[in-house]
């Protein structure tokens, strides 16, 4: 028998990397790989169908020698060479694993779709025939006659083919087909680098082919009539992908079956589509059993910050959609709106949905983000999907502008990815005030304290309030000024604004420190205008700004406490344990770790009026917590 992998000769090399594509999608994981070959089962279903499309997901392991031309591509490996170290890395990676006798592998195959379409015309032109689209092209993706159909499918770019090359260690994939007729096939892709064999260059791209010399010069690839191994058979009409040498980080069944209904549960919800994953089976009737399971997900809203599916399961279920026009520099476009408003929630985002039930993306609504609540989008028509399908990016993970090329399609773009932000943060601000009346006590954890405390310091502009400590108790103090206006330099005036952001109260005898064996103290409370205050990952930076106190121009060290206030800009000096919040406290203006004692962070360096801190925040932290900071000098 011939050769069973085909790589077309070229005159020289002249790239000797892989295909960046592979890297980009071995970054997207499990997710990614699912994600791709569930779409393109969803996208072959059978049009007039009611049945839904089945996908049976299988992992085992298989003996090398089962694996057909696996003899031709560890020749090819062991003649690739490298120019970077990266590609070096990777080639010595692919020498190792190319001998394990025992190999593991994943398949995914459908059932109620189409299949490829003339696969017995082999290397073809003609855009109905869809096996040598997907055989033997790259970069393209076959479009459907019907045009309805064709704007309600999930691919568009035509590169999620290799999403399976990169689950594989040595890049290499197979596809069976059957077709309408029973006609039984089986074709593979394997992505190497140019290279030299045999003293001749070849292409990068393998594939799994047959070849005719049609003479003159000429060839025509045909594919293999499928009598091979029972892993690589598909005897029922449809498609089945196997990737041999699967890479261990995507051979986890636990996150398989969390990329299917983190992308799928709408489309499993509303019965287009089924999967089976080895003996699990996921279908209308039972992927509740997975969502609501926490083995697999956090149920405690509170503690769910990334993975939102169970929040969407319940919003999707439970609200009745709202009608929502979001609008673009042309036209407008009609969704609907599953919206939860929750103040359990930590974190708010939308899943947006397209028509054939996948979800592109978890989206963060500008200046919403740490909100309570959450919602998922779905289009009323294929209108309003076809533009969304147009606003995907390549992995179709994530609606962009950036991909359009033509100038006047990415403007009208990004005012459509705005708009959505706008819209929805419209609902979100009602939600609030609807839930949240002014009229009384607000929960520490209300998200309306930032409109109190910005209407508390426009009226600090017009009083001045004291704190003064007696005993055990902070008694507050608030004059209107009465004194007239004078005549002073405005500038002047700048500068007294500036040296009331510190309220002072009495003096305080401090216990002793590091820095002293005993000094005595005044607690200052710090005005909110003087803190900065930014949260990133899990880090919680704060800085206060002293330059404009006379206070503070002498002092050296402070020491820092913090309170919680409610929406109300109420105190409550004993809820906060900082101890039990931050794993721990580093001065940013020296590097060095702070100890937290009696509830006070002590000996931050004052440097040219600055104090910085670095918290590390521990797991139990609550970021919705409002606070006001006390310093002691």
């Amino acid at each position: 028998m011939g050769e069973r992998w085909q790589f077309s000769a070229i005159p020289c090399i002249e790239e000797s990397t892989f295909n960046k594509i592979l890297e980009r999608f071995y970054n997207f994981g499990v997710s990614g790989l699912v994600r791709e070959n569930i779409q393109n089962s969803l996208d072959g279903k059978i049009p007039g169908t009611t049945e839904p499309v089945i996908v049976t997901i299988k992992t085992g392991s298989i003996n090398k020698n089962d694996i057909p031309g696996l003899d031709e591509i560890k020749e090819r490996i062991k003649c690739l060479q490298g120019r970077n170290n990266y590609t070096k890395e990777t080639i010595e990676h692919m020498k190792n694993k190319m001998n394990d006798k025992i190999v593991n592998y994943i398949s995914f195959e459908d059932f109620n779709t189409k299949g490829l379409r003339g696969a017995l015309n082999g290397q073809s032109d003609d855009k109905k025939d869809t096996w040598s689209i997907y055989a033997y092209n790259k970069g393209v993706h076959t479009e459907e006659d019907d045009e309805k159909l064709e704007k309600s499918r999930g691919g568009s770019h035509g590169i999620g083919k290799i999403a399976s090359n990169a689950a594989s260690d040595l890049y290499m994939m197979y596809f069976a087909n059957c077709d309408e007729d029973g006609n039984k096939h089986l074709g593979g892709t394997v992505q190497l680098i140019e290279h030299k064999f045999k003293n001749h260059h070849y292409r990068s791209t393998g594939y799994f082919t047959d070849v005719k010399d049609l003479g003159n010069n000429r060839t025509k690839f045909y594919p293999f009539e499928n009598k091979f191994h029972e892993v690589f058979s598909k005897d029922t009409r449809g498609l089945k992908i196997i990737i041999p040498f699967l890479r261990d980080q995507f051979n986890d069944e636990d996150e398989i079956l969390k990329s299917v209904c983190d992308s799928f549960f709408i489309a499993i919800l509303e019965n287009k589509l089924q999967v089976i994953i080895n003996d699990k089976k996921l279908d209308k009737d039972t992927i509740k059993n997975y969502i609501k399971n926490e083995k697999y997900y956090v149920q405690n809203v509170e503690e769910i910050k990334k993975d939102f599916t169970p929040i969407y399961f319940d919003t999707y279920l439970q609200e009745d959609p709202m009608d929502l026009k979001i609008s673009d520099l042309k036209e407008d476009y009609d969704f609907k709106l599953f919206f939860k408003y929750d103040p359990s929630i930590l974190t708010g985002r939308v899943g947006v949905i397209r028509t054939i039930g996948m979800k592109i993306e978890d989206k963060k609504i500008k200046n919403n983000v740490r909100k309570p609540f959450n919602a998922v989008l779905i289009p009323k028509s294929i209108k309003e999907d076809a533009f969304l399908k147009s606003l995907e990016n390549e992995s179709h993970t994530e609606l962009s502008y950036e991909h359009i090329k033509d100038q006047k399609l990415q403007k009208n773009a990004r005012k459509f990815i705005n708009n959505i932000s706008n819209e929805i943060a419209k609902v979100i601000e009602e939600a609030i005030k609807k839930n949240n009346p002014t009229d009384g006590k607000m929960d520490t954890k209300d998200i309306i304290y930032e409109i109190e405390n910005k209407f508390k310091k426009d009226l600090s502009k017009a009083m001045s309030t004291v704190k003064i400590n007696e005993g055990n108790k902070d008694q507050v103090l608030v004059k209107i000024p009465t004194e007239l206006p004078e005549k002073k330099d405005e500038g002047k005036k700048e500068k007294k604004s500036k040296m009331r952001k510190l309220r002072k109260p009495a003096v305080k005898k401090a216990k002793p420190t590091e820095q002293s064996v005993e000094r005595e103290t005044t607690r200052y409370n710090a005005n909110p205008e003087i803190v900065e205050r930014v949260v990133v990952g899990n880090n919680e930076y704060v800085n206060f700004d002293f330059s404009s106190s006379d206070d503070f121009k002498k002092s050296k060290l402070c020491d820092i406490s913090i309170v919680v206030v409610d929406g109300m800009g109420n105190e409550y000096p004993n809820e906060f344990d900082m101890k039990k919040n931050y794993e721990s406290v580093t001065d940013l203006s020296t590097g060095k770790k702070l100890k937290i004692q009696d509830n006070l962070i002590k000996g931050v360096k004052i440097k040219t009026g600055n104090a910085q801190i670095q918290l590390k925040l521990k797991e139990q932290y609550n970021r919705a917590l409002k606070f006001v900071y006390y310093v002691e000098v």
